[in-house]
């Protein structure tokens, strides 16, 4: 007879694990299903670790601008690419094992295989054919099943998303990168092509620039980070071509040609003209795309649109008794609208009442380049597009006492705002921390606060957190410092 539970989560990403946690608190019997490493693609290989190569990136910078600071470095330093790739791995190895102990906790059963939605309600799992590859990244010792079939009154999908690739430019691992090779280099290139600009484009972007390569950016799109406000790109643009990349927009790469240990690729512009660049390696981050593949979809009826199951704002599809969330559920694609998905569906699930939909519009993203960008809610040129009657108003990172003590000025918050209203509609921001700043305009917009609620708001001082409240200021023509 096939094992029953309440509740069986495919994927064990942001989305999944947090899923999984919460239907476990809320009282339902819970199993997880993974085929290759605990925590997913965010954990083992794209938030974190990244994240972690950039705090050596950035510990660099400092390293280099000690001179700035008033303070005498003696010798010179310098990456020790196999330390910072070991460093980055031990972090991710880390959590990794923290999500293993916190599904025992949980008491989360752990089922290890390739799962298929057989029927409402039913899965058979199969044997991984994506064994752990990684010797820091052991199975969970408390995976308590594997090949088999089990049965749900409810299933969820959360098995993310996998680097997009453009026909003829296909990564092959060795001289065309995804993110999977471009966190674990064996040796740094002396110089890369990276296409495409979008958070994971741009982050790699700026790592590998900071540890001394020549890095050449090719964007389709007129300006970088393109879901971002124009104005806070053209800004993040400025500051990364300072530190010396090379950035072409309105550009396509139409041909790439491979060499023993270099590729060339044709960059398109506007005007029709060709360049040819070429470059040690070149990493392919022109997008991801959902992992729907061999979960039996079709064949049950369910609904996907451009390689994406579509759900409705509790994370349910067009077929009962079966949900989805994260990535595999279609944009914005980020861990934390993966976990609040998570949270969401499962607690509709279990019939809490007042139960909120997702609201995606008031999703934050985060790019941790150097500078960061930051940002909720839409864009001045959405905002106009849609017909809005708006304020804006903008304040310098140059005009900040804790920015300039800090010896990074260099930045800016803006703000859009109903003029009818009052409502916050959205916050951009570039700059030093702006990622760890953003979530103050989150909470006012989930708090539906209006700009005199904002305006009487005590910031501490000095912070460059004070740059949000005179950005406000400035919209209503009431700014201080500037």
């Amino acid at each position: 007879m096939a094992e029953s539970y309440d509740v069986i989560i495919i994927g064990s990403g942001p989305g999944g694990y947090v899923a999984a946690i919460r239907a476990s608190q809320l009282g339902l019997k819970t199993a997880i299903v993974e085929r290759e490493h605990m925590g997913g693609i965010c954990l083992n290989w794209g938030c974190i670790p990244t994240k972690a190569l950039l705090r050596s990136a950035e510990v660099l910078d400092h390293a280099n601008h000690f001179k700035d600071y008033g303070l005498v470095l003696e010798g010179t330093v310098k990456p020790d690419a196999k330390a910072v790739v070991g460093r980055s791995r031990a972090v991710s190895a880390r959590l990794n094992a923290g999500v293993g102990f916190l599904m025992k906790k949980n008491k989360i059963d752990i089922i290890w295989g390739e799962a298929k939605i057989t029927k409402p309600g039913e899965i058979v799992v199969g044997k991984s054919s994506k064994p752990v590859v990684e010797p820091q990244h052991p199975l969970p010792k408390n995976v308590k099943s594997g090949e088999g079939t089990y049965t749900a009154k409810h299933i969820i999908i959360a098995t993310g998303a996998r680097p997009r690739a453009l026909p003829g430019i296909e990564p092959d691992g060795k001289l065309i990168w995804t993110y999977f090779e471009a966190l674990k280099p064996d040796v740094l290139p002396k110089s890369l092509i990276v296409m495409g600009s979008g958070a994971i484009g741009i982050e790699f972007a700026s790592f590998y620039r900071s540890m001394g390569v020549d890095v050449t950016v090719v964007e389709v799109m007129p300006t970088i980070m393109p879901v971002e406000d124009a104005e806070i790109t053209a800004i993040a643009r400025k500051q990364l071509e300072k530190r010396g990349l090379k950035i072409f927009t309105s550009a396509k790469v139409s041909k790439v040609d491979k060499a023993t240990n270099s590729v060339t690729a044709h960059v398109e512009t506007a005007d029709g003209k060709v360049q040819q660049i070429t470059a040690d390696r070149l990493i392919s981050a022109v997008g991801v795309q959902g992992n729907i593949e061999n979960l039996g979809l079709e064949a049950l009826g369910v609904k996907t649109d451009r390689g994406c199951v579509v759900i409705d704002g509790y994370g349910k599809t067009n077929v009962a008794g079966i949900y989805a969330i994260g990535d595999v559920a279609g944009p914005p694609m980020l861990a934390h609208k993966a976990e609040h998905e998570g949270v969401v569906c499962v607690e509709k699930i279990a019939g809490l009442p007042n139960v909120h939909p997702t609201d995606k519009g008031k999703v934050p993203g985060c790019t941790y380049c150097n500078p960061q960008v930051a940002s909720v809610g839409i864009t001045e040129a959405k905002a106009k597009e849609q017909g809005r009657d708006i304020r804006v108003g903008r304040f310098s990172f140059a005009a900040n006492g804790k920015a300039i003590a800090l010896g990074e000025d260099q930045g800016m918050v803006k703000v859009i705002f109903d003029k009818k209203t009052g409502e916050l509609l959205g916050a951009h921001m570039v700059g030093a921390e702006v990622t760890e700043l953003i979530q103050g305009f989150v909470v006012a917009m989930n708090l539906e606060t209006t700009e005199e609620e904002l305006m009487h708001t005590i910031f501490p001082h000095p912070t460059v957190s004070e740059t949000m409240k005179e950005a406000v200021l400035d919209a209503y023509g009431r700014v201080l410092n500037a």
